[in-house]
């Protein structure tokens, strides 16, 4: 289906209050999300650059190898094996000619709804933000290397994945790329950037579809890439029809049980005090104690394997162990859960988030869905008492009680923020890309 056949949804300009839907125990969510118009050109040629492992070092790995429809826009495990893994979810493995050295410190966050007005705050520390105060008008660890000509913190988000050589670049030594990433060599003339542009620009069918976005003849650049992808991003992951859109509008009802938990999700479980609005995120940064695995979020020179997540980011101390809150839109979806992903299921972490550090202490390891890499110390953390009570006494939720049924009904109300239609796709996967590399299915 073409990018212009796809209708507006009809609440785009809707505002909701407390007073139209008396009883639900739903607050005012604020105005309705508001989606820049994409153009048709640029989303399906940021489609065929998402599915295209000719962006990673190696050509091995591509935007969906960690955000695939199949899974949600996740990839189905707690932490990702990037360059050096084969296959496809949880089904991915270490190729044993080019072990992967780590894992990927964090679980790959879903993309639904990132194309929103006001999602300006991207991974999971919010390391790289719309921030009118800079240049470029765009805060990353970049600092004066950034670059202008990206055109939202989502399009510009697509430079750091290409970077991270457990992610898309590879090792030193490896490939071309690589190696400009070690030097330091990055957005300066004949840097990473410029080199991964240049691969793209010299395949006949990209340079031709970059002239109708551009204009024939112009050059490609890596801010051209960032925008086409954020454009695909915007237009595919948008998901606005879930039942609980339907019911808010008064075209469905909620089954008596999802009602219940809106109930509760609005009312006594405090669940909307940082899920809020219609995306159900505030955007902010929030401490919950979810239990720490992997190689944590450490510089290579650093010998830890914690995540201190939005510290490292602002150097306050009071945001030790502070993670961006996820948006909620088709959560049923994105498992594993929390930024480690940690819980399995949805039952498991909204009964984290019931009390935390008594979840974090009786974590069931079992929940963490880890593929196979040989050498990993995956529980460094958690085998440590002192680290566990760190991260325990950071912990900003208090705990909140509430029966088995009322838990179940809390997941109901979850499942009822899925868009099936858009989890089916638009444009969906391609059968091949340009650069005739495969594509994971």
């Amino acid at each position: 289906m073409m990018v212009g056949q796809i209708p507006c949804f009809a609440f785009v300009a809707v505002v909701l209050s407390n007073a139209a839907f008396a009883g639900s125990h739903v607050p005012d969510l604020g105005p309705a999300p508001v989606f820049s118009p994409v153009d048709p050109d640029a989303a399906e040629l940021g489609q065929l650059l998402f599915y295209d492992p000719i962006l990673s070092g190696n050509r091995t790995v591509s935007c969906a190898s960690c955000h695939h429809p199949r899974f949600g826009t996740g990839d189905g495990v707690s932490l990702s094996l990037g360059d050096g893994g084969q296959g496809l979810g949880p089904e991915r493995q270490a190729d044993p000619d080019n072990l992967p050295e780590q894992r990927i410190p964090r679980n790959a966050p879903a993309l639904w709804n990132l194309g929103a007005a006001g999602m300006d705050v991207m991974f999971h520390d919010g390391r790289l933000e719309a921030d009118p105060n800079y240049g470029a008008g765009i805060r990353t660890p970049l600092e004066g290397d950034m670059v202008a000509g990206f055109d939202s913190a989502l399009s510009a988000q697509a430079m750091f994945p290409v970077l991270s050589a457990d992610e898309m670049a590879g090792h030193y030594g490896e490939n071309e790329i690589s190696r400009a990433v070690r030097l330091g060599q990055l957005s300066h003339e004949g840097g990473a950037w410029d080199l991964i542009a240049g691969r793209v620009a010299a395949i006949p069918e990209y340079r031709q579809r970059f002239d109708t976005v551009l204009g024939e003849g112009a050059p490609i650049r890596f801010t051209d890439i960032g925008n086409v992808l954020a454009a695909f991003i915007r237009f595919e992951f948008r998901a606005m029809n879930s039942p609980f859109d339907r019911a808010m509008v008064g075209e469905a009802t909620l089954s008596a049980e999802a009602a219940m938990g809106q109930g509760l999700f609005y009312g006594r479980a405090m669940c909307s005090s940082c899920h809020s609005g219609w995306l159900q995120t505030d955007n902010g940064f929030h401490a919950i104690a979810i239990p720490q695995l992997g190689p944590g979020k450490a510089a290579r020179f650093e010998s830890h394997a914690r995540d201190v997540g939005r510290l490292r980011v602002t150097g306050t101390e009071e945001d030790a162990y502070r993670f961006r809150t996820p948006s909620l839109r088709n959560v049923s979806l994105t498992a594993p859960y929390g930024h480690s992903g940690a819980y399995a299921t949805l039952e498991g972490v909204v009964r984290h988030h019931l009390d935390p550090v008594a979840g974090l202490r009786a974590y069931d390891r079992t929940q963490a869905i880890l593929p196979v890499l040989d050498g990993a110390s995956d529980w460094r953390v958690m085998d440590d008492p002192a680290e566990v009570t760190a991260i325990a006494d950071a912990n900003d939720l208090a705990p909140i009680s509430l029966r088995d049924d009322e838990v179940a009904a809390l997941v109901a109300f979850l499942d009822a923020l899925t868009d099936e239609e858009a989890a089916k796709g638009r444009l969906g996967v391609p059968d091949q890309v340009p650069s005739g590399l495969p594509v994971e299915p």
